[in-house]
């Protein structure tokens, strides 16, 4: 390559080499539990329309895993990261957690998977009943592949309860019936807008006493929480009144290196979709940290805040676009097509950005892919200049 790229907000001239890392097969992670949320890869040569389901790269979406689990990460699949409910539905999340989880036994992966209700229809009427029934179902699946379940915050929920006491019903009724404890996870609205007002209230501080309840009241059914509000300072009060033993996992895309380096009264393990892109770098970080070296682990992460709150920016259910863009651009996959064809989602301006952050970072295994892949990009997109 030569010469500056010229990007929409102006040229940008590449870093030459990428940030030196802790390769795969480096020390377990020791002081933090880390899931990263994983992106899946569509079959760019499926015809099919964004109304059908999804049509998925297996080989592609399972080597991203593998990558993950080299360098010491727990994926957790079938979540957010991975579409679920934004093109890949149901049988196609189902299909997921069967290959993540047999892939993971075969090569010694920490995995859990979400739990939902998106079996059920996304519009019309719902009885609490059918929602029971739905969770049921994907705990079922769950249990017998061998992963620990993520009960995600369902939609289905939101519709069918009228009340704080629907959802405490609903989810003691979950958790007698696990036979392991699992991951509660409060999505916020501004991942999922069908969320708003989740746990009975709209009212934050009515709707976090009622998620504490349940914790509360099975504490041996827990194993922690992931809160994904973009609030540290929520999350800070919610995970200093826990249960003694139940952990607070971070979903904050905004404030994850100030939530996992913690503070004298406690800290936050992590399961986040920005730890797709940023894989080997949070773990090294996180390495850092083992060692006891705040300093350092911060010196590592905070850096990486600007880019995740590039791709987390509103409407913030669009982020995955840019997770699965710079996964095209850091060669983990040959093509920037997503199911439901959610390439669309975001701007070549909010994509050339999201380069530009990220090959500053030195997240790019092969600068020169990543810089030749953006090139053809911007000449398909933005025509030549």
């Amino acid at each position: 390559m030569t010469g500056p790229v010229p990007l929409p907000q102006g040229p940008y001239t590449p870093r030459a080499v990428p940030l030196g890392l802790t390769g795969p097969g480096a020390a377990s992670l020791t002081s933090r539990t880390v899931f990263s949320a994983a992106h899946v890869v569509a079959d760019p040569y499926a015809d099919i329309s964004p109304d059908d389901p999804a049509a998925v790269d297996w080989d592609a979406t399972l080597a991203f895993r593998r990558h993950l689990w080299a360098h010491g990460l727990g994926v957790a699949e079938a979540m957010d990261t991975a579409q679920r409910g934004m093109g890949l539905d149901w049988a196609g999340a189902a299909e997921l957690i069967r290959r993540s989880a047999a892939e993971a036994r075969a090569v010694g992966g920490r995995i859990a998977c979400g739990v939902g209700t998106d079996q059920l229809p996304p519009t019309g009427e719902v009885t609490l009943a059918q929602v029971r029934g739905a969770y049921e179902q994907q705990l079922a699946l769950a249990e017998e592949h061998g992963v620990q379940p993520i009960l995600m915050a369902s939609r289905a929920l939101a519709r069918a309860a009228s009340d704080p006491e629907d959802y405490l019903a609903t989810y003691a009724h979950l958790l007698r019936q696990a036979s392991e404890p699992v991951i509660l996870h409060w999505l916020g609205p501004m991942f999922d807008p069908a969320l708003e007002g989740y746990w009975g209230s709209a009212d934050l501080d009515e709707a976090t006493d009622t998620f504490l309840k349940v914790i509360a009241e099975h504490p041996d059914k827990v194993d922690g929480i992931k809160i994904s509000l973009l609030d540290a300072a929520r999350e800070i009060d919610v995970r200093r009144r826990l249960p003694g033993g139940v952990r607070c996992y971070t979903g904050d895309d905004f404030n994850y290196p100030e939530l996992i380096a913690g503070d004298e009264r406690g800290f936050s393990h992590a399961l986040l979709g920005i730890f797709d892109p940023l894989g080997p770098l949070a773990a090294h970080a996180v390495r850092v940290l083992d060692t006891g070296d705040v300093a350092g682990f911060r010196a590592l992460l905070d850096p990486t805040v600007e880019l995740s709150r590039h791709l987390f920016q509103p409407p913030t259910r669009f982020y995955k676009t840019g997770v699965v863009f710079l996964a095209w651009l850091a060669g983990h996959q040959d093509h920037f097509t997503m199911v439901g064809g959610l390439q669309s989602a975001r701007s070549l301006p909010h994509l050339a950005k999201a380069y530009q952050l990220a090959d500053g970072l030195g997240l790019f295994p092969d600068p020169d892919l990543a810089e030749y892949r953006m090139r053809a990009l911007l000449a398909v997109q933005g025509g030549a200049r």
